[in-house]
């Protein structure tokens, strides 16, 4: 006889399926209200006991007490940060891939699951015009993504630097790349040559004046650019930094974690044509290519020199490496060892939908963040920081203070409009909106500019 945990509960099933139901048929998806909600939770700690609780009654707790003390990140009315807004069909399949029982980790056990991920691999490293012959593997998120490249780039800086001591390697890169690159680089024991920017946006002029300057430019054994900075969405000179990088043989990363999802959007193509230089490159479905948390691609233009870093070694592990000569092994390309094939359920809504349908998607949130400037710049007492360059848009309202953007930020929870999150710019609080999801009205927006004339 099985045991309890293991035995098929055809009630409990319903009850799930019915929830997921319901939360998928939601349209639009509320907000909810977060850290506003209560969380004292009375009967959270009774729930876990001996003997323990129906999962019917742990479910209506959860619906009850716990959702609505998170803010539904997949609501159109999610504008702070970076939103998640998954497809319907990729919700659905990620159901399908956790009730599967897969293991993502090698070719051995997962050759299947695999291929279906180096397909949606491939499609994107076509997309962003990197040879034939690039590859990688989905990880959790933009941070493993940049550490896992960054690790790879190190090491091949070392054999190309090998006359410079390991720990006065560094990278260049701007102020302004994502939070993640510093934590990065601070792990691997690499410095920084901190490149001065061009309104915000790293150069190929500006990077070459600072390599000529420095002193000891020689321990510089690569770049990092970004495809969309999170708090600004700009867009640093791929193509003059790329070409420069192949010209100095530098490793060229780009973090394109949100902004990579531009590559869906024809206006963006010439900008995004430097793409092709890199070394290694990211872009997390779960942001601009509407896959379920959690999910970023890694792509490497020769995949063998970071499975040549990442391979891990052990007696146990080495039947993954007898295998046939086709042998894929996600593991052998980023800082993991067991993983779930989080890239499928991109695949399954990629697969799905069709390539148009997400052409539009993402250039609805660009023609959104433009249409929201214009309202911007039409009111009296806001002024626009910047044009927005992809589906971010900064701006002020005049005299406001930091205490007065939280103010209105919670307001809009409270009243659940909208979620926002202000921002600073240049030292200063201001007001950022993220447009990501589709189905966000231009009358939200204007709604939400509407409730900052007091």
């Amino acid at each position: 006889m099985s045991h309890p945990m293991f035995t098929y509960d055809a009630e409990l099933a319903n009850e799930i399926l019915e929830f997921c139901r319901r939360r998928l048929a939601l349209a639009p998806v509320p907000l909810d209200f977060g850290s506003l909600q209560s969380t004292d939770m009375q009967g959270l700690r009774a729930l876990i006991s001996s003997t323990g609780t129906p999962g019917a009654d742990v479910l209506a707790f959860f619906e009850a007490e716990i959702a609505p003390a998170v803010v539904s990140a997949d609501s159109p009315q999610f504008l702070a940060f970076i939103p998640n807004a998954p497809t319907k069909a990729s919700l659905l399949f990620d159901m399908v891939v956790a009730c599967s029982g897969l293991n993502g980790t090698s070719w051995l056990e997962s050759a299947g699951a695999v291929r279906a991920e180096n397909e949606a691999l491939r499609f994107l490293a076509e997309r962003a015009g990197l040879p034939e012959r690039a590859g990688g593997v989905f990880v959790s998120g933009g941070t493993m993504g940049n550490l896992s490249a960054l690790t790879v780039g190190r090491d091949v800086g070392r054999q190309r630097r090998s006359h410079v001591a390991p720990h006065e390697l560094r990278f260049a890169v701007s102020s302004d790349a994502h939070s993640s690159v510093a934590a990065a680089l601070h792990i691997l024991g690499i410095s920084a040559l901190i490149v001065p920017t061009d309104d915000h946006r790293l150069t190929a002029a500006h990077l070459e004046a600072a390599l000529a300057s420095d002193p000891h430019r020689e321990t510089v054994i690569g770049v990092i650019a970004t495809c969309g900075t999170t708090n600004a969405g700009i867009i640093d000179d791929l193509e003059g930094v790329g070409t420069l990088c192949r010209q100095r043989n530098l490793w060229f990363h780009v973090d394109g974690a949100y902004g990579g999802g531009a590559l869906f959007s024809r206006r963006h193509e010439e900008t995004l044509r430097g793409l092709r230089h890199a070394d290694s490159f990211i872009v997390d479905p779960h942001k601009w290519l509407f896959a379920p948390l959690d999910c970023a691609a890694l792509l490497y233009r020769d995949p063998e020199l970071a499975r040549t870093v990442h391979t891990q070694h052990a007696g146990y592990l080495d039947i993954l490496h007898h295998a046939a000569s086709e042998a894929w092994n996600p593991s052998d390309y980023a800082i993991h060892l067991s993983r779930r094939p989080r890239g499928l359920s991109f695949w399954f809504s990629l697969a799905t939908y069709g390539v148009t349908h997400y052409e539009t998607a993402v250039t609805a949130a660009i023609d959104t963040a433009h249409a929201a400037a214009a309202l911007i710049r039409s009111s009296e007492h806001l002024e626009l920081i910047r044009e927005p360059e992809l589906s971010v848009v900064l701006f002020r309202r005049i005299g406001w203070t930091s205490a007065d953007y939280d103010q209105w930020a919670l307001q809009l929870l409270r009243d659940q409009v909208a979620f926002v999150a202000p921002s600073t710019w240049e030292g200063e609080s201001v007001a950022r909106l993220a447009f990501l999801h589709p189905d966000t009205t231009l009358d939200l927006v204007a709604e939400i500019i509407e409730s900052m004339n007091f």
